[in-house]
């Protein structure tokens, strides 16, 4: 059993080799690789793969894999299998019929896809192809990205991107550090620190990189951008082992700032980068359109296969009887009259029937969503001028589901609110403040009002707070003058505003500006040292540890050594996460301060400190380092070492910072509701700020009744409240838990509910329907600190319940990629927190407000469009073969066509292609101006109404009218007399067919004009052209082709075009299709390319 120890093998490559243990069961352990150029040495798993790629096909594989992905579609395969069926047998078709519409299809959707790949393909060229400087040889050698191997030392100048995933051994400061920009990574545009390894650091130059010794230990590559924990061993004059976390890896795709130069030894290179682990392919969405049409093609194949064995059934029992026996000149032989060619016969009818299976349905289909996705685009009303954004559309396969939307899951911050923080109040030391023109005034006075003894804290309390509040943070410092960061220190005297400050979260920075205001000056750090200017007075403090926020601690601590020499923690964070872990200062107090902050719509941060004697910080510092520096459970060691740490505080205050909502937001969310769309709010912040903002932004009405599921302990206690809201109320007007039999008894009040993320995953554990029944009867829903794999939950709770609604999530932030990847439509708002939800969305605009045209609007014209393209393509090849159908009872069933073979293979490539495509274009059923102003219309194409069975069933009993109007018509006008030409020659069936085929392009050429409510030039042009192409067409067809090629018997067109009777025929019957049509009710039209017929062998009876 090879996986169950560790084996080495070296590979010996020119300057570097490779030992990695090797096993048939990579992902049941870890295996080390050890790769040297010349004395670095790297281990983890060898890959030869070091170039990225996001395209799908190569120039090799391009044929048979996209080949292998169309024939995957139901309705490619089966016309395959029918022009296979006419390669092999003697069928009243030429396999043309079949195999020239397949090809066209086949290839327009080859070329796309073939043209989308090859535009991901010069992306990853120009990323796998940027030059780049890696150490060898005692120099620098200029490369291309995807050269750099595992071990390579690579040097990354400013505003450079970093080509692998690297570890950072040096930069040109003195003491290792670099700033860097991860917004393509995680979104975040703050300047992030990162630091090399003390050991590393001083090696400044290639020579001193060649000198050193060291190994790398890593993981297996992993996706996750925020974990990386491993050990470097260093041998300088003895062996050193240093860990490294995610502080010290520079990741592929995130740019170098304010820092001239960095080395790095590459550790993941290519697909192996944290950002190509990250790459996700989309799970297909798959439209309730899409749905629906592959069911009507089920329903269509069954008709196609009744025709043909009633076909075939009525062939032999009509030819069974002695009078249908063969004549003298066609005798069979009596084998042939022995052997029974029932399959044969039934294949036959089969391919002279197919063409009621619409192939070129989906090509039309795509067409119409790849052309129609750029109407988004171009909407100026989905322009946003401040930040120059337009709409943009990832995925253009659910166009039409914008139009379907029941519910609508929302993120909060950035999303319903601009992500702008302002510092509006504060309380310290249980007396609350404002910000009054750069001061700290106690609520309710001015700040020109005298202070009064107990009216506001102590002068040191404040001057702490503020000092807690301006040196807790990871802030950076950017200076415009200056190439690179330089001195930190050096503005500290010469403050000009030309200092900019980059945080990890606007809340931080918000803070920072705001003490800065009151005289407390963040002036800049350089790794070991924090300044900051306390009313004029330059302070230095020494940065001794950082203990990060995570999640799950909801809170993040700095430890600093102060100018006297005293240890100190600042901690600040959530109130759940500070409070209970306090032993001092004024907790009530603050406690209620916090909550009047959150119902006032403020974000919320309570801040305490803790001094810690000689003894205590020995202790602190030894926890730290082991569990820094352990190879097993680290993170978990970590969160033990932050918890011992981060107790027996003493409270300093806490801090109220303003969210201000996005314009437009509540008039956006009351045209959803109108809409018949339920809105639900998906937030991490606490219930009171929650409820203030959905208050304040109209997810919450005033009049509302709130239904509460928060602070559940356990799964008895979260059942018991479920059930009390699921219970007949005793008493009307009640209000803390209105139950559901009230809420569906009464119409008039509105109901909403709230729930934090403790009692959201007991209510999922094990009482999931019972949640459900409480939600759906509930006008709003609010879910209150939720983490993200929560919100997907709740989305996929949705989605997958028995009603099966149609989903939407809209977010701006990493945390809500999970949910809009989740929701049947998933849109990013190009907000202040990146780019990583816009790549994944699969519509993305900048403000929330916009939401409401895309639904009402585009969403309602892609709809309505798509669902009248698909019935109108089912309906026009029903008027195209019904009649062939119809023929072979004239033809005693043997097999003869009605239509030439060219009419057969361009009916739906050229005749009734073109006005199709342009209806579902630009059709309007109501003005948009009207859509937006009257948000109610959306119901009435909710719930796929106007692709329902009924309609469908409409469309289709239309076209087999329509065709027995087009045949028996033709039939009865004509009647016995087919000496139509003045020369006295005789029409045949072929006239007959040409007849017919000339109505029916005529006439459902003429439906969708009926249809057509808003008309183009473009409209006009292909409506009446398409007509007039056919007869140009067909008079060149039948008058010219043919007589070149003396098949003077074929001549029907022309012949037939030029009789005066026919005229008369044709126009009788247009007529009296026209008054059949109008009188019927349509939806949306699209535009077919469906295979045609091709001519069958003239059999006269």
């Amino acid at each position: 059993m090879r996986n169950c120890r560790t084996d080495s093998v070296y590979i010996t490559i020119p300057t570097f080799r490779a030992g990695y243990s090797f096993s048939l069961m990579r992902n049941c352990r870890t295996d080390s690789v050890y790769i040297t150029i010349p004395t670095f040495r790297v281990g983890y798993s060898f890959s030869l793969m070091r170039n990225c790629r996001t395209d799908s096909y190569t120039i090799w594989n391009f044929i048979p894999k996209n080949l292998f992905e169309q024939f995957r579609r139901i309705a490619n395969f089966y016309f395959l299998i029918i022009f296979l069926v006419q390669l092999m047998i003697d069928t009243p078709t030429s396999p043309v019929t079949s195999g020239l519409p397949l090809f066209f299809v086949i290839t327009v959707t080859a070329i796309k896809q073939g043209f989308e790949d090859w535009l991901r393909h010069k992306a990853d060229n120009e990323v796998n192809g940027a030059p780049v400087f890696v150490v060898r040889s005692g120099g620098l050698v200029q490369t291309r990205s995807k050269n750099i191997r595992v071990g390579d030392i690579v040097r990354v100048a400013k505003d450079e991107t970093f080509p692998a995933d690297l570890v950072l051994l040096s930069s040109d400061r003195a003491e290792g550090t670099c700033h860097i920009t991860t917004a393509s990574l995680d979104g975040e545009t703050n300047l992030k620190t990162h630091y090399a390894v003390p050991e590393t650091a001083v090696s400044q130059s290639v020579s001193q990189l060649e000198a050193l010794q060291a190994v790398v230990e890593c993981q297996q590559p992993e996706a996750d951008l925020y974990r990386y924990l491993t050990e470097v061993y260093l041998t300088i004059f003895h062996v050193l082992f240093r860990p490294l976390g995610p502080e010290n890896l520079l990741l592929r795709g995130a740019r170098l700032k304010n820092t001239k130069e960095i080395f790095g030894v590459a550790v993941y290179t290519g697909m192996e980068s944290k950002m190509a682990l990250n790459y996700k392919c989309k799970s297909q969405k798959r439209s309730a359109v899409e749905k629906s049409m592959n069911t009507f093609l089920i329903i269509y194949l069954g008709i196609l296969l009744f025709e043909a064995i009633l076909s075939t059934i009525l062939k032999y029992a009509w030819q069974a009887e002695n009078k249908w026996d063969e004549p003298f000149y066609n005798e069979k032989t009596e084998q042939e009259r022995n052997s029974s060619k029932f399959i044969s016969d039934f294949l036959a009818f089969l391919v002279l029937y197919n063409f009621i299976i619409p192939i070129s349905l989906y090509v039309t289909v795509e067409m119409q969503k790849f052309l129609g996705s750029f109407f988004i685009g171009w909407d100026l009303d989905l322009y946003h001028e401040e930040s120059d954004q337009r709409a943009q559309v990832n995925t253009s396969d659910l166009n039409e589901e914008l139009g379907q939307v029941e519910y609508v899951f929302t993120d909060k911050t950035g999303t319903l609110t601009e992500n702008e923080m302002q510092f509006r109040e504060c309380s310290i030391n249980g007396i609350k403040y404002q910000e009054i023109n750069g001061k700290l005034v106690p609520e309710g006075m001015t700040d020109d009002t005298p202070d009064r003894p107990g009216r506001r804290a102590g002068p040191e309390e404040e001057e702490l707070f503020l000092k807690a509040v301006s040196l807790c943070h990871t802030v950076q410092i950017s200076y415009d003058q200056t190439d690179g960061p330089g001195e930190p220190f050096s503005h500290a005297n010469g403050f000009t505003t030309q200092m900019e400050y980059y945080a990890s979260s606007p809340d931080e920075k918000a803070l920072v500006e705001a003490t800065k205001r009151m005289g407390v000056t963040f002036t800049g750090s350089n790794g070991e040292v924090m300044e900051i200017r306390t009313f004029g007075k330059s302070e230095k403090y020494k940065l001794l540890h950082v203990l990060e926020f995570d999640p799950n601690r909801r809170r993040m601590s700095v430890i600093l050594q102060t100018p006297s020499g005293q240890k100190i923690l600042f901690t600040k964070g959530a109130e759940s996460a500070i409070l209970p872990y306090t032993k001092s200062g004024e907790i009530e107090k603050t406690r209620v301060h916090v909550d009047e902050f959150a119902l006032k719509g403020l974000r919320t941060l309570v801040v305490a400190y803790r001094l810690f004697s000689a003894e205590e910080y020995k202790e602190v510092e030894r926890r730290i380092h082991e569990a820094r520096t352990a190879l097993q459970q680290r993170e978990e060691r970590l969160a033990e070492t932050f918890s011992f740490i981060e107790k027996d505080l003493e409270l300093l205050g806490a801090t109220g910072v303003e969210d201000k909502l996005q314009e437009k937001v509540q008039e956006t969310i009351e045209a959803l509701r109108l809409a018949g769309i339920k809105v639900w709010v998906l937030t991490g912040d606490k219930h009171e700020t929650a409820v203030s903002v959905s208050l304040s932004c109209g997810h919450f009405h005033r009049t509302m009744n709130i239904l509460e599921l928060v602070q559940q302990k356990s799964d008895h206690e979260c059942a018991e409240q479920l059930r009390r809201l699921d219970l007949v109320a005793v008493q009307r007007g009640f209000k803390a838990c209105l139950c559901l039999c009230r809420i569906k008894e009464d119409h008039v009040i509105q109901h909403g509910l709230v729930v934090d993320g403790a009692s959201l995953s007991l209510a999922l554990r094990e009482h999931e329907k019972l949640f459900m029944e409480v939600c759906k009867n509930c006008s709003a829903v609010l879910c209150c600190r939720m983490a993200p794999l929560q919100k997907a939950k709740v989305v996929r709770l949705l989605k997958t319940s028995p009603e099966k609604p149609i989903t939407l999530a809209i977010g701006d932030g990493a945390n809500d990629v999970s949910m809009i990847q989740e929701a049947h439509v998933g849109i990013g708002i190009m907000g202040k927190e990146g780019r990583q939800a816009v790549r994944n969305s699969d519509y993305a605009i900048a403000r929330f407000k916009f939401l409401a045209k895309l639904l009402l609007v585009h969403g309602h014209f892609y709809y309505v469009r798509i669902a009248t393209l698909v019935q109108y393509f089912f309906y026009k090849n029903v008027c195209f073969i019904t009649p062939q159908f119809l023929y072979q009872f004239f033809c005693l069933f043997s097999q003869q066509t009605l239509y030439d073979s060219v009419y057969l293979t361009l009916y739906n490539i050229c005749f009734t292609s073109l006005p199709i495509l342009v209806y579902s274009l630009f059709e309007q059923l109501v003005h948009p101006h009207v859509l937006q102003s009257k948000p109610a219309l959306y119901r009435d194409i909710s719930k796929n109404s106007v692709l329902s069975f009924k309609t469908f069933l409409y469309w289709t009993i239309l076209g087999f009218c329509h065709a027995f109007i087009f045949f028996f018509g033709s039939y009865m006008l004509m009647g016995e007399d087919t000496s139509l030409m003045g020369n006295g020659q005789m029409f045949g069936n072929w006239t007959f067919g040409t007849l017919v085929f000339t109505v029916m392009v005529i006439t459902v050429t003429l439906k969708l004009a009926l249809e057509t409510h808003f008309w183009t030039w473009i409209n006009h042009f292909v409506t009446w052209g398409s007509i007039a192409f056919y007869f140009i067409f067909s008079l060149f067809y039948g008058g010219i082709i043919w007589y070149l090629l003396h098949q003077w018997s074929q001549d029907a067109a022309h012949r037939t075009l030029l009789a005066g009777y026919f005229w008369l025929v044709d126009y009788s019957q247009s007529s009296s299709d026209t008054r059949v049509f109008k009188n019927s009710s349509s939806t949306a039209v699209s535009d077919p390319l469906v295979p045609a017929h091709h001519t069958l062998t003239h059999h006269h009876h």
